[in-house]
């Protein structure tokens, strides 16, 4: 499998909400992670972000979707970016508040490095969580 396209299936298998036991074999068992979105300050490994992911798809965003709008990859850098879009309603238990039923449709970016073999070592979200989160009437 090339580089992109464990990226891509790693992109996958996160938006949906699988988990960690899902990603885990598209990147290195230290893999990091960053993003100056608010929500996710405190999250420095892909572990935890993938289990971010989890909890709020399988909690109070459960039935969201996403739509992968652009894929490419950097091959003199080893750097696949994804542009995609998030959908939820607030519908389920476990969020800050009771269930407001308040959509959000929410762009952002994934920015993953890869090793020499393939495997995600770093990833940043670029993502507007100020947005979604009044969106969702959380904020």
């Amino acid at each position: 499998m090339s580089a992109f396209q464990n990226a891509t299936e790693f992109f996958h298998a996160c938006e949906s909400g699988r988990g960690w036991e899902a990603c885990r074999g598209f990147a290195e068992h230290d893999a990091g992670f960053d993003s100056q979105a608010t929500a996710l300050t405190d999250i420095s490994t892909l572990e935890a972000y993938t289990h971010w992911m989890h909890d709020i798809i399988h909690g109070p965003l459960s039935g969201s979707q996403y739509e992968l709008n652009e894929a490419t990859y950097d091959n003199e850098n080893n750097t696949a970016i994804f542009f995609g879009t998030f959908f939820g309603v607030h519908s389920g238990e476990g969020g800050p508040i009771a269930p407001t039923g308040k959509k959000c449709a929410s762009h952002y970016v994934y920015v993953m490095r890869l090793s020499d073999e393939g495997k995600i070592t770093h990833m940043t979200k670029i993502w507007n969580d100020g947005w979604a989160l009044a969106e969702l009437g959380w904020v």
